[in-house]
């Protein structure tokens, strides 16, 4: 593979090695504990092609979202100790007791290996990489192209700031110029702390796949992840369907100051690998519970839902339950403890679910009136 390509690099050596050790791995590829698969359930495929083709939905807003700058913010101290500002799908700036985190860093103006194919992002980031604060960490869930992308790697690596990542996914870091010492790959349950000590970085389990191209399928490792300062923890999902595992990462790893779990790219067919609102309230629920910051919706079409779909029933069904919602725009500051309700700010837009459709008599009527 040649250096820099957009593919990324390929594990051996000694990074074999530890992934070959992991209880996870087994005749060459990474496995979920509860043997879940990467494809579509059984039956699903042939009407799933007939709602990509034929759904009414709306997949992409009619225009710009509204965000916000979060510089002069950012400049401010924090004075609850923790800050988040999601900047767009999965891209978390974590601001912990004096330090800075950035979760899955997604600049790049599409979800794929062509620059001219595959999904375009609905609006550009709220602030540029090189305006960013100073960071202390990086993490990298997995290595699909909408959590692990390529021209924002290139641009971190030249700010010498380290990553963290799961298993067999430094072998793309370093591809791309990533030096190894500032690579640390976990496994499940492994821990690394910051070189000042002061913060702490978890893999935990999820439930999902991996893969950037032909034949690399489920080759490197993805990982939910947990950040914790000395007066604050944040569970970070990554990607994932919903496992009993969160049961046992709430044992080990909780209790949570703020959840920021996946809510967008959510079908029947793939609701084993990906969580939903409603899963992800369920989610939620197992972790012990806290501030739900959602993530993974607002910015790519990589469904077949409406695009407001995942905000839209994650904001009616938490509000049944009386779950903790902070659902900023993107570029948009917040101390989860000091927040107090919602402002459904996507709909300025207008909603991307099909027009209601009047019932016959109702369209009887207005064609008799009609002048």
């Amino acid at each position: 593979m040649p250096k820099g390509s957009v593919f990324g690099g390929k594990a051996h050596g000694l990074r074999l090695e530890r992934m070959s050790a992991s209880p996870l791995f087994r005749e060459g590829i990474f496995h979920n504990t509860t043997g879940v698969g990467r494809g579509l359930k059984s039956g699903s495929t042939l009407p799933t092609l007939g709602e990509f083709f034929t759904g009414g939905q709306a997949r992409k807003p009619p225009g710009l979202l509204p965000t916000e700058n979060p510089l002069a913010t950012w400049a401010r101290p924090v004075d609850t100790g923790l800050r988040a500002t999601w900047l767009g799908h999965s891209t978390v700036l974590l601001e912990m007791d004096g330090l800075r985190v950035l979760t899955d860093p997604v600049w790049g103006e599409r979800a794929s290996p062509f620059a001219l194919l595959g999904p375009k992002r609905f609006q550009p980031m709220p602030v540029e990489i090189a305006r960013l604060p100073p960071l202390d960490a990086v993490i990298i869930s997995h290595d699909h192209y909408d959590h692990l992308d390529h021209p924002s790697v290139l641009e971190l690596a030249r700010l010498g700031v380290p990553f963290y990542t799961s298993l067999g996914v430094g072998a793309h870091l370093e591809a791309w110029g990533v030096p190894p010492e500032r690579i640390t790959e976990l496994d499940w349950w492994e821990s690394a702390l910051l070189p000042r000590g002061e913060l702490r970085i978890t893999a935990a389990p999820s439930q999902h796949f991996s893969g950037r191209g032909l034949g690399d399928s489920n080759r490197t490792l993805w990982s939910s992840f947990v950040v914790e300062s000395p007066r604050h923890k944040v569970f970070f999902s990554g990607d994932t369907g919903l496992t009993p595992e969160y049961a046992e990462i709430r044992q080990r790893l909780g209790p949570f100051d703020l959840v920021m779990l996946e809510v967008g790219a959510f079908h029947e067919a793939w609701g084993s690998i990906h969580l939903g609102p409603a899963n992800a309230l369920e989610a939620l629920e197992l972790l012990g519970g806290g501030t739900l910051l959602p993530v993974h919706w607002g910015t790519f079409n990589l469904a077949l839902h409406a695009w407001d779909e995942p905000a839209e029933t994650l904001l009616r069904l938490g509000t049944e339950r009386g779950a903790r919602l902070v659902m900023p725009r993107a570029g948009a500051p917040v101390e989860p403890s000091r927040m107090e309700g919602v402002e459904p700010w996507w709909r300025a837009v207008g909603s991307g679910a099909p027009e209601p459709q009047e019932p016959p008599e109702a369209q009887a009527t207005v064609r008799i009136s009609a002048p």
